[in-house]
């Protein structure tokens, strides 16, 4: 029953940030404002981690880009999202938290502090290599 609560769950805010996404880019300010989150996890088998990065994945406006295995132990694996309207990072943190605990309502146990997050907005430092130098596929002349 969980399994199918949480892909009718999935499904509807996949629907959602469609259309929330569709909207903005038929405004004249779209709203993007990307940023990089540093997810501390609170979900530990693969089963979990696949579905938890997979629905982040398939939700438009945010994209899971990578793990970081803990360094000490104890602590938490941290999985990398990015998303493209990051105008609130609190928010996108707090609706994180939200879908974990949708893929395994038993971490809602684990305490988790949405303010300790870290995240970073993305700035795309454009181009600092020079064109002679990078691979042929890598060229755009």
């Amino acid at each position: 029953m969980r399994y199918i609560a949480y892909a009718l769950w999935i499904i509807k805010e996949i629907i959602v940030s469609g259309i929330q996404t569709s909207a903005a880019a038929f405004k004249p300010k779209t709203g993007l404002k990307p940023v990089v989150i540093y997810y501390p996890l609170r979900l530990t088998t693969d089963w979990e981690l696949f579905w938890f990065s997979t629905s982040i994945t398939v939700t438009p406006g945010t994209m899971s880009v990578g793990l970081r295995h803990s360094a000490h132990p104890g602590e938490p694996e941290i999985l990398i999202v990015q998303a493209a309207f990051g105008e609130d990072p609190l928010d996108i943190i707090e609706g994180l938290a939200d879908m974990e605990e949708h893929v395994n309502p038993a971490v809602k146990s684990i305490p988790f502090d949405a303010q300790a997050v870290e995240w970073e907005p993305y700035i795309d430092h454009g181009d600092t290599t020079p064109e002679q130098d990078l691979p042929p596929a890598e060229r755009m002349s």
